[in-house]
């Protein structure tokens, strides 16, 4: 990760947790989450019991953010963080990482794209009128009903 983050900061270093979480785009609550968990080193305390930050911890936290935002999970940045750490490796590891991420989400948009499609099929059969001859309520009680088979993908698709 690159040393030069002062032009993420607009205000000196060390910084407060709300500072990071501004400069990083996260809540407090989750800086916190990270420390706990070991994602984030535990920060210095300033004599007042303050936690206090330095440019590594922004560098830190914006890293694992952005691979967050990517739909890495914690595990994935885990490891992903301990590669960064050891720069003179090669990237053979973080490279098969990320294609099994990315074999992952080509897997969800399928899974969302036949869920999209079901969608669509019912809402363009049903005719309106009355709940008792809803197809869109008929084809939820009876999977048979559905042209996909199997899972559509819905909120399981997302993980």
């Amino acid at each position: 990760m690159s040393d030069d983050v002062t032009h993420h900061t607009t205000t000196s270093l060390p910084i407060g947790i709300g500072d990071l979480a501004r400069h990083s785009g996260c809540k407090p609550e989750t800086v916190r989450y990270y420390e706990r968990i070991g994602l984030l080193p535990e920060a210095t305390r300033s004599e007042g019991g303050q936690r206090r930050y330095d440019a590594r911890a922004v560098r830190r936290l914006t890293f694992i953010r952005h691979a967050r935002d990517f739909g890495f999970s914690i595990e994935a940045v885990r490891e992903l963080l301990k590669m960064a750490d050891h720069p003179e490796m090669p990237c053979d590891e973080v490279d098969a990482l990320a294609k099994h991420h990315l074999a992952e989400v080509e897997s969800r948009l399928r899974r969302l794209k036949a869920l999209r499609d079901e969608l669509e099929r019912m809402v363009t059969q049903c005719e309106g009128g009355r709940v008792e001859s809803c197809h869109i309520i008929e084809v939820l009680s009876d999977h048979r009903l559905c042209h996909q088979r199997g899972e559509h993908g819905g909120s399981s698709a997302l993980r």
